[in-house]
């Protein structure tokens, strides 16, 4: 039988045909994928003419597109509709991959073709563009342990081939957690919750046939739950279990993974003559050092810590009116935050939320983009992974330029969070390959026949992750390895954060704010309340934010801990950890760091984001426009296009003329004057 992944994509875009495959069709494709890239990259090794920049950079650039374009369909759907099958390909393609990077790296011979091209490379005429691309091959080469030798390169195999397994285990441990657990509601359990928390809790008991609505450890119910349910017990029971993933004992504990993990990356960048796995990770990233990342977050830090302990103390005094004595505990703060938004801005979220329509989120997103960069977005139909999975084709002057994907609602197969990757991404070597971008949410999904409605933070995320699609989308370079999101760590984030700040522009929400049932705009008293609010309660989320940063960073610059948990309550206790508050992501289910090496010892990157975002948008501010035509077009010629082409710091400068401070990014958050 034909397997349709090692077929021609017989569709207008090449999308992948997930009508027809199925889980049995990707090992063998696999297989025979990693059968071909081997084959190439021998080629081009035992090449015996001179290398080339052709011969070599870009041979190598087009030896594993058959690989990517498996394994970019393989991981959307292991990423948003697990499976057990899928998840055993994920145990089992971990290794395998790791095998072949370590390969890869350790080819001498190829390896040697690029030193060659990277010594004479000022003879060798090539564009800008191209000699980036060398620098970024040679740099991953070496990084990757191309210069080891002997016991020590085999022992980097060794070690990168755990890595990838135990990243895989944390990854999946933790899903299994947030899928198997639940608590279920009497009807006087739902006493002073909102409609649109019951109507959840009662589409989520469906979901699990529990026979009575429920609460889940998916976010776009637990939190609300947290917010507003008069329970403290069950707050209390929900919190823990929500705080207790990874951390139950049994098979899918990650206590025990996270410490192999620390120990393996410490031994990593020792074989690789660096000190720490900090100085490791941030030698290629914006901020450079570990004390650069540390010196910006404790600035924050102080005056985060300052407004979230004024707030705790008021927060405090409304706990001790309702009759509970003793401290305020962390699920108290959401429900009594609440209650204090409702009274001191006269906002309720229950009122706000059907404002917030899903599709007119999507709308405002898509009508923003079209304002600024002239983008055109129309429904498309094609294969998809899932029922709920939505496309459009993306067009600018009748010109096709990618194609956006959503996948909006939570359900038990998908993992936690909201995230953006590339099926395809754009590149012009292969062909005028447009990108293939999808953005994956954790939404409550409604009833039938209702719309879905959003948080004002739901569409923060939701503008959030469309920023990522957008530096995909608008990506114009010629080599794939340097394309879209392919940059610094601590840059990536910058797209993304910055489109964040056109859904709190009054003209978008007066347009797209409009009531589920009436259809009538959000009154512009409401609207002007809740913008008025926008950095309330920022205290909590920028310490629980912080702090996770911190104990990220302080895993990796020292020796690895071997209690891991212990470090966490170390270093949480040096930097005065307000009792209320938790970290975001406790070390058992901080996916970010343990899940890969994508943002381990790089969880600070958001912020060092933050302070770019905060001075971009400032820039739109300036001009007196969020829409101005002039920046807008400079915006997406110096940073959304350019991918990983040029240095971030280039690219920043090169747009606002400077890089800036910190003073932005707490002006921004409301904490400048805080003490």
């Amino acid at each position: 039988m034909t397997n349709p992944l090692l077929s021609d994509w017989d569709n207008p875009f090449d999308l992948p045909p997930f009508d027809v495959i199925e889980d049995a069709h990707f090992a063998p494709a696999a297989d025979h994928a990693l059968k071909e890239a081997r084959a190439a990259i021998k080629a081009i090794a035992e090449n015996q003419d001179a290398p080339t920049f052709a011969n070599t950079i870009e041979a190598l650039e087009l030896a594993e597109f058959q690989l990517g374009r498996i394994f970019g369909a393989f991981y959307a759907v292991a990423g948003a509709d697990s499976n057990p099958a899928r998840e055993a390909l994920q145990r089992e393609f971990a290794p395998k991959l790791s095998a072949f990077g370590s390969e890869v790296a350790e080819n001498k011979a190829l390896f040697q073709r690029i030193e060659t091209l990277w010594q004479s490379r000022d003879a060798l005429d090539l564009t800008d563009e191209q000699r980036r691309v060398l620098m970024l091959t040679r740099r991953g080469y070496v990084r990757q342990g191309a210069q080891l030798e002997g016991e020590a390169s085999d022992r980097l195999r060794e070690v990168k081939s755990r890595l990838s397994v135990l990243g895989t285990e944390f990854t999946q441990n933790l899903l299994a957690d947030e899928r198997a657990w639940f608590m279920a509601l009497g009807e006087g359990d739902l006493d002073g919750l909102p409609d649109f928390v019951i109507d959840a809790a009662r589409a989520a008991g469906e979901e699990k046939e529990a026979g009575c609505p429920v609460v889940t450890l998916s976010r776009s119910l637990i939190v609300p739950f947290l917010q507003f349910s008069p329970n403290r017990a069950l707050r209390q029971k929900a919190y823990e279990a929500w705080g207790a993933r990874g951390a139950n004992g049994g098979e899918t504990d990650n206590r025990a993974i996270a410490a192999e993990t620390l120990k393996l990356r410490e031994e990593r960048a020792r074989l690789l003559g660096y000190k720490t796995f900090a100085d490791y990770k941030l030698e290629t990233e914006m901020a450079g050092t570990p004390d650069a990342v540390r010196d910006l977050l404790m600035q924050v830090w102080a005056p985060a810590r300052a407004s979230a302990e004024a707030d705790a103390a008021v927060l405090t005094e409304m706990l001790h009116k309702d009759g509970h004595n003793g401290p305020l505990e962390p699920w108290d703060w959401r429900y009594y935050s609440e209650l204090r938004r409702k009274a001191e801005h006269d906002l309720d979220e229950a009122a706000l939320k059907p404002y917030l329509q899903l599709d007119r989120m999507i709308e405002a997103s898509f009508t923003c983009a079209e304002r600024l960069f002239g983008l055109s977005f129309t429904p498309l139909d094609g294969p998809t992974y899932h029922p709920d999975v939505r496309m459009w084709d993306v067009t600018r002057d009748a010109e096709h330029i990618a194609v956006f994907i959503g996948d909006y609602f939570a359900r038990p197969s998908k993992r936690s969070g909201a995230w953006c990757m590339a099926m395809q991404s754009q590149q012009r070597l292969a062909g005028d390959l447009r990108p293939h971008v999808v953005n994956v949410c954790n939404f409550a999904k409604p009833a039938k026949g209702s719309p879905a409605r959003l948080s004002f933070d739901d569409a923060r995320t939701l503008f959030h992750e469309f920023g990522h699609a957008l530096h995909q989308m608008l990506s114009d370079v010629t080599y794939e390895s340097i394309s879209g999101t392919s940059v610094a760590r601590d840059f990536v984030e910058l797209p993304s954060q910055l489109y964040e700040h056109w859904l709190a522009v009054p003209e978008v929400l007066a347009e797209f704010a409009t009531h589920a049932e009436t259809g009538e705009p959000m009154p512009k008293d409401m609207l002007d309340r809740m913008l008025a609010a926008a950095n309330y309660d920022t205290g909590f989320q920028t310490v629980e934010y912080v702090a996770s940063a911190l104990v990220d960073l302080a895993f990796h610059d020292g020796p690895a801990p071997s209690d891991p948990m212990q470090k966490q309550a170390e270093m949480l206790e040096e930097i005065g950890m307000p009792h209320a508050i938790r970290m975001r992501h406790a070390t058992p289910h901080f996916a970010h760091v343990f899940a890969g090496d994508g943002y381990s010892s790089g969880y600070y990157s958001y912020m060092w984001s933050e302070v770019m975002d905060a001075d971009a948008f400032e820039a739109f501010e300036e001009a007196g426009d969020p829409f101005d035509p002039a920046l807008a077009k400079k915006l997406e010629e110096t940073i959304l296009s350019s991918g990983g082409s040029v240095d971030a710091a280039e690219l920043y400068t090169a747009f606002r003329g400077r890089l800036p401070g910190v003073q932005a990014l707490l002006k921004g958050r409301g904490l400048d004057k805080a003490t």
